[in-house]
């Protein structure tokens, strides 16, 4: 069994560190952090790697546990999510990046006025993009009182995957307060835009 210290760690430093084990062949990892937010990405990174995962709280951290020798359903698995990518990379993969709450650069009351108008017309204009990821203050658009929330909720039902940076809602102090689409994480980011054939940055 290898332990990788990641207290201390900011995002996505936990995850790459596991990552390092598992792609060296490890099958049991137990990480240690010291937020919720270090442990939900890292558990959601070995589900993911189709790992067994679960967790602790003990006095000196959060230990998270990794082990695919457990998990006997795991070729099961592989072999769905095999099946899943080949359907996926049959289609370009396109969607948008929204790095801010406002569109462009000037006034900001005309730059949110902007912003809301562009997601209102991305929800009503098909095809829809594959996903959307919502990155610095752009996550203020993703939480309660937003006023694009009713256009997010329909692209959502419309099986667009909408994710917001969870760093950036930690920093915002409005985790608590998502109203559409998943927390994610920086390699979580990385990776679905890689995957990508055409992603925008707005």
């Amino acid at each position: 069994m290898k332990t990788v210290d990641a207290r201390g760690m900011l995002c996505p430093q936990p995850v790459i560190m596991t990552k390092k084990e598992a792609d060296s062949g490890e099958k049991e990892i137990t990480v240690i952090v010291d937020n919720d937010t270090a442990k939900s990405n890292v558990l959601k990174f070995g589900n993911k790697l189709n790992f067994k995962t679960n967790s602790e709280e003990r006095e000196d951290g959060i230990y998270v546990h990794l082990n695919k020798e457990e998990c006997v359903e795991c070729e099961v698995i592989i072999a769905e999510a095999g099946e899943e990518s080949e359907i996926r990379n049959k289609k370009q993969n396109k969607g948008y990046v929204i790095g801010g709450d406002k569109l462009g650069k000037g006034d900001d009351n005309l730059g949110r006025v902007l912003m809301k108008s562009f997601l209102y017309t991305v929800s009503e204009k098909k095809p829809y993009p594959d996903f959307m990821i919502f990155l610095n203050s752009g996550v203020r658009l993703t939480t309660e009182g937003s006023e694009s929330l009713d256009d997010l909720k329909k692209l959502e039902e419309g099986n667009v995957k909408i994710v917001s940076c969870g760093t950036c809602l930690d920093f915002f102090e409005i985790k608590s307060k998502l109203a559409v689409g998943s927390v994610s994480n920086m390699y979580d980011i990385v990776d679905l835009i890689s995957e990508s054939d055409n992603a925008v940055m707005i």
